[in-house]
């Protein structure tokens, strides 16, 4: 189902009125949330734009993908819930599913799995352009630069005017962008890369290409499987968010798709959106033991400058974070299934959820956990370093960049991204030559 497929109706209109001029702004409703104002014709009418900082009270598109509600703590996939999926899906199954709009039937389902691992090699030629960076690099330079050179690999799918181009891309994308992760990795730690193998499933395969060695074949353990694949489906899409509609405004000038998505990777990149995981692990390392949560809760109630609490809140969901639900429980099978309860880091980062869930100033501030608490905690129970966790982020969200990408792409009369700006800058005035200057 397509954003234009959509059941979208106009309500009754909005009345602005500037000065001696008035204009009728059509409310637009959709199938879930708040009416949107039309404001397409407010320049022509009125002469004015509208000012919005960070886009935070602007609708840039139309989408089928993705609704939340911040407020209830809802997120839908497709109009499915993120509990639902989390639980009875796969990651390739809600891949399937952001990308085509309904699940799959299970002969959908294994064409799709098989077409996932036949892409999932990457061209000989490539492994070369490891080579050129340092030994030293974070992982998700190499990612961001070897996926936009994927497009100077495979030709046949940039034809973003084409259909079956852009489908082809798009299941390249989501099979060829965990490899290159794993890769990157390999490559900073100095040990030799591990192809994919088609007899495991999409995390068991991520995790033998991340921590398998020839030496000795990697043996998946299911439950710390399954807890991967919780992840990438709780990473997969979330709406408009900083790196999606990156995806799409560099999409908009009708960029390759490869391009497009090394773009979103550059947006994640930033501490304020993709490593926020990672931040969590280092707050819990400021913190050092048990003792010190008391002492560290009161600094951030008396908002001491640096000292913040990491992992709670967000800036959509003002309940709890569906996700965080989900992976709260993840979270603990993990511990409880690698025998970690005792171990120091776990054991803090356990006291410090019970007493910040039931502090009356976090409850009042509707700071819950969010996805970022448990994620890291989870990928570091899984022997991840935290230099990875936003690329493993990136390995999930692509199905999400690629899912918007394609229905901004097949948006009727999609046009390029071309945002307005309040200017403050000096006016017109006539230029002086040097002797003039002071």
């Amino acid at each position: 189902m397509a954003a234009q497929d959509i059941n979208e109706k106009s309500s009754p209109v909005s009345h602005l009125s500037i000065g001696e001029h008035a204009a009728e702004l059509p409310l637009l409703s959709g199938t879930l949330g708040p009416d949107v104002v039309d404001i397409r014709k407010l320049t022509t009418e009125l002469g004015v734009f509208t000012y919005d900082p960070s886009y935070g009270e602007t609708a840039s598109c139309r989408s089928a993908i993705t609704f939340i509600d911040g407020d209830k703590g809802i997120l839908l996939h497709r109009g499915y819930p993120i509990e639902q999926l989390a639980s009875k899906a796969s990651f390739v199954e809600t891949a399937y599913l952001l990308l085509y709009g309904e699940l799959p039937t299970e002969q959908k389902y294994q064409e799709f799995r098989w077409d996932l691992k036949e892409h999932a090699l990457l061209h000989e030629q490539i492994r070369n352009f490891f080579n050129g960076f340092r030994r030293d690099a974070h992982p998700m330079a190499i990612l961001c630069g070897t996926v936009a050179a994927l497009s100077a690999f495979y030709h046949d799918g940039v034809d973003i005017s084409n259909a079956a181009s852009r489908d082809l891309s798009a299941r390249r994308l989501i099979a060829k962008v965990p490899t290159i992760a794993a890769w990157a990795y390999k490559y900073t730690q100095g040990e030799p890369f591990v192809y994919p193998d088609d007899e495991l499933s999409f995390p068991e395969n991520f995790l033998s290409m991340l921590l398998a060695r020839p030496s000795a074949r990697y043996q998946v353990n299911p439950i710390l499987a399954r807890a991967l694949d919780r992840i990438f489906i709780l990473h997969a899409d979330h709406e408009q968010n900083a790196s999606t509609s990156t995806v799409r405004l560099v999409g908009s000038t009708g960029s390759n798709p490869f391009a497009c998505i090394a773009a979103g990777i550059a947006a994640l990149w930033g501490p304020a959106h993709g490593g926020a995981n990672e931040a969590v692990l280092n707050m819990l390392t400021q913190i050092g033991t048990r003792e010190n949560i008391p002492g560290f809760i009161e600094k951030v109630k008396s908002r001491e400058s640096g000292v913040r609490l990491m992992g709670f809140g967000h800036r959509v969901y003002k309940s709890f974070d569906p996700r965080a639900k989900i992976l709260q429980q993840t979270y603990h099978e993990v511990v409880a299934e690698l025998g970690l309860s005792h171990d120091p880091m776990f054991d803090l980062a356990t006291e410090l959820e019970r007493i910040a869930s039931h502090d009356e100033y976090f409850v009042q501030r509707r700071l819950y956990p969010n996805v970022d608490f448990y994620s890291g905690l989870i990928l570091r129970a899984l022997g991840i370093p935290t230099s990875m966790f936003t690329v493993l982020f990136a390995v999930a969200r692509t199905v999400g960049w690629v899912s918007q990408w394609r229905e901004m792409i097949e948006e009727p009369g999609q046009r390029i991204g071309r945002p307005r700006q309040l200017y403050v800058g000096a006016q017109q005035r006539d230029f002086v030559p040097f002797a003039d200057r002071k």
